[in-house]
């Protein structure tokens, strides 16, 4: 069993950096799920896509898992979290696997359904974990600004 002892720690992340962060992502991912559209016409023979298409709307989904996956899994970091200096980790510090991934991805679409709401659960965690954190046994840390 670790304990916070057993690794390195940084602090973590508060509130309104990691809100800051998820808007950065927000506008990327929405930019994506745009070109994703596109891509998407010539399989509609050019017409618009209902909006409760079942594929269509699996397609954005998983395109949405893969861009929070990929970056995640790879540094722990997405374009948003690096501009923040921001960094999504397993609880031993190591990267998240896909797995936790998928958890995290689950979970925080819980949190957008609520409005948010279950972020505010870091207000009272004394780790200031969110429940999808703790949900995916992730914590978000503030890296050290680099000296140039």
């Amino acid at each position: 069993m670790t304990t916070d002892t057993d690794f390195p720690t940084l602090p973590p992340a508060g509130l309104l950096r990691r809100l800051a962060a998820f808007i950065y992502d927000i506008l990327l991912l929405a930019a994506i799920l745009l070109i994703a559209g596109f891509i998407a016409l010539p399989f509609s023979g050019g017409e618009a896509i209902s909006p409760g298409n079942p594929w269509y709307q699996t397609y954005l989904f998983t395109l949405s898992f893969i861009f929070y996956a990929w970056f995640w899994t790879r540094g722990g970091q997405t374009l948003g979290m690096r501009a923040w200096r921001l960094r999504v980790e397993s609880m031993d510090g190591s990267p998240l696997n896909l797995g936790q991934s998928l958890l995290r991805f689950m979970a925080g679409i819980v949190t957008l359904m609520t409005a948010g709401l279950a972020m505010l659960w870091m207000l009272v965690d004394k780790e200031k974990r969110t429940l999808h954190d703790r949900f995916s046994d992730t914590r978000v840390v503030v890296l050290p600004k680099v000296k140039k």
